[in-house]
């Protein structure tokens, strides 16, 4: 495997070598390269290649060995989110418990892992939602759903979701409608493998989500406040500015930003890592513990079985460059 590939010389090569390595990626896999950009959050930095293909974006990563896992803090948890979990203990009548021991359940355990160099799709995307035009048969042929679409027409509301039947949102040009399709873990798999896909392995996710980092965050050892954060934060004073966590970490990757939303990846059976479907937040457990299963090296999740839940349920397309000279 070409050592440049890899972060320790890649991070040290010239911008026209890598410009022209970027290219050649571009070329192999019949991508569209959009340019080198740098990416620098949280104490990590990359200046890397983003390319376009078939609509989305992908960002190069390059490989690395690194430490995954959790067992201690590095710093130390912050004053902050030692005092919710207090406050928590209290509300709950719970037993006090050392925070430390508490999150280390919910963690995999530390282990080195070598991960490949991959080319990695920027966003999460929907699984079982199918874009369809307003008359397409399958929504024809249900009445009531149109009848609540025209309800909807009428309304003031931004969207509509039909559980997992049909959704309509409004958009500057009308409307856009889509139709949800069952679809099992397997039934994934085969389609990103036919298009020349697949998704990361638990090990490959952790990585692509804290670069190997040591805190239980990225960005530290507790959950920092200051921050804008998905389901805790009013959004009536500026709709269009996006959640910090949303926004791209030091490989360009939008990831790990929203509990309610758990990212598909590569096992023997339907796993998922960086969120828990919401469990905690729902149960009012507070942005801490709300936000806990975003760590990089929270436990993945083993679902009970193979069918996707297209409201909880998002994947991400890699290509891993495993013969790349």
């Amino acid at each position: 495997m070409n050592k440049r590939l890899f972060r320790p010389q890649f991070n040290q090569m010239e911008t026209t070598e890598k410009q022209a390595l970027m290219e050649s990626l571009a070329a192999r896999y019949n991508m569209t390269f959009l340019g080198l950009h740098t990416f620098d959050r949280w104490g990590q930095n990359c200046t890397t290649g983003i390319f376009k293909k078939d609509g989305r974006e992908f960002v190069f990563v390059p490989g690395d060995t690194v430490t995954l896992g959790w067992e201690q803090f590095a710093v130390g948890l912050d004053q902050e989110s030692r005092e919710e979990l207090e406050y928590l203990f209290r509300e709950w009548e719970m037993e006090p418990q050392n925070p430390e021991e508490m999150i280390r359940e919910s963690m995999a355990p530390v282990r080195q892992a070598a991960i490949g160099p991959m080319l990695v799709g920027r966003e999460l995307e929907e699984i079982n939602w199918e874009p369809v035009k307003m008359d397409d048969p399958r929504l024809t042929a249900h009445p009531d759903w149109l009848k609540e679409f025209r309800d909807f027409a009428w309304s003031d509301s931004s969207s509509l979701t039909l559980h997992q039947s049909a959704r309509i949102e409004r958009t500057e040009d009308g409307f856009q409608t889509w139709i949800y399709n069952r679809t099992d873990y397997d039934e994934l798999l085969a389609m990103l493998e036919n298009r020349g896909f697949s998704l990361p392995t638990a090990d490959e996710w952790a990585y692509l989500c804290g670069g190997g980092c040591r805190t239980l965050f990225p960005w530290g050892d507790g959950l920092d406040y200051s921050m804008r954060l998905r389901w805790f934060e009013d959004m009536d004073e500026d709709e269009n500015r996006p959640y910090d966590m949303e926004e791209p970490n030091f490989f360009g990757l939008s990831i790990a930003y929203d509990p309610y939303m758990r990212e598909v990846v590569q096992a023997d059976r339907l796993t998922t890592c960086g969120g828990d479907g919401g469990c905690n937040i729902c149960g009012g457990l507070g942005p801490f513990l709300g936000f806990l299963p975003c760590s990089p090296h929270c436990k993945p999740e083993v679902q009970e079985d193979n069918e996707l839940n297209g409201d909880y349920d998002f994947y991400r397309p890699i290509i891993r460059l495993e013969n790349y000279d």
